[in-house]
């Protein structure tokens, strides 16, 4: 989808996703010092809200406008500041290792598209500071709940793995992990592939 694509899913004054912060951000943050971090394609801004109300310092990067103009609204509702960036992540450059977190969920895209990104979200990790990915797993097709019905823009934690082989990080975890999901028709599983990696330092 592209941004205009995207601008119309976020059209109306109601949240298109939760304002909760995912599960597996709030778990992996605990322990971490609040510093400056970077949320890569924040869509309406739940993580990065969640994260300026934890006192890091954040700056969300979408290229929808609309979901950034909600972003700033929430943010604005829970009392907190950020900063919006409206940028094409293909394009996209972080300022290099300025950020004690950089975060990227559920960027659901090709591989050939994919692998550029984490590489320029690696470069923006500042030393000893924290890549974290959290997106719709390739298994999660046949044997979860939910997610883009296409498997060319599912990915494995792997696959972020050697999509960052060369970035200096050290893997701390790399995993598919579970995510139940509330339906109508009771509790599901989702599978998510979970990568989280240090720069040294």
């Amino acid at each position: 989808m592209d941004s205009e694509a995207w601008n119309r899913r976020y059209e109306g004054s109601e949240l298109v996703w939760t304002a909760q912060p995912n599960r597996f951000l709030v778990a992996e943050v605990q322990g971490l010092e609040p510093g400056r971090g970077l949320d890569l394609a924040c869509g309406e801004g739940r993580n990065a809200v969640w994260l300026a109300e934890h006192g890091w310092r954040m700056t969300g990067v979408d290229f929808s406008s609309v979901g950034l103009q909600k972003a700033s609204k929430l943010a604005s509702a829970r009392g907190v500041e950020a900063d919006w960036v409206v940028a094409d992540l293909f394009s996209y450059e972080p300022e290099a290792e300025a950020f004690d977190l950089v975060a990227v969920f559920y960027l659901q895209v090709p591989a050939a598209q994919r692998a550029p990104v984490m590489r320029a979200a690696a470069r923006g990790v500042a030393p000893g500071g924290v890549l974290l990915v959290v997106a719709h797993d390739s298994t999660n097709l046949a044997d979860g709940y939910g997610g883009p019905p296409s498997p060319a823009v599912l990915y494995t934690a792997q696959d972020v793995v050697r999509d960052i082989e060369d970035s200096g990080l050290v893997i701390e975890r790399a995993e598919r992990v579970e995510r139940p999901v509330a339906t109508d028709e009771g509790e599901r599983v989702a599978l998510d592939a979970l990568l989280r990696a240090r720069r040294p330092g």
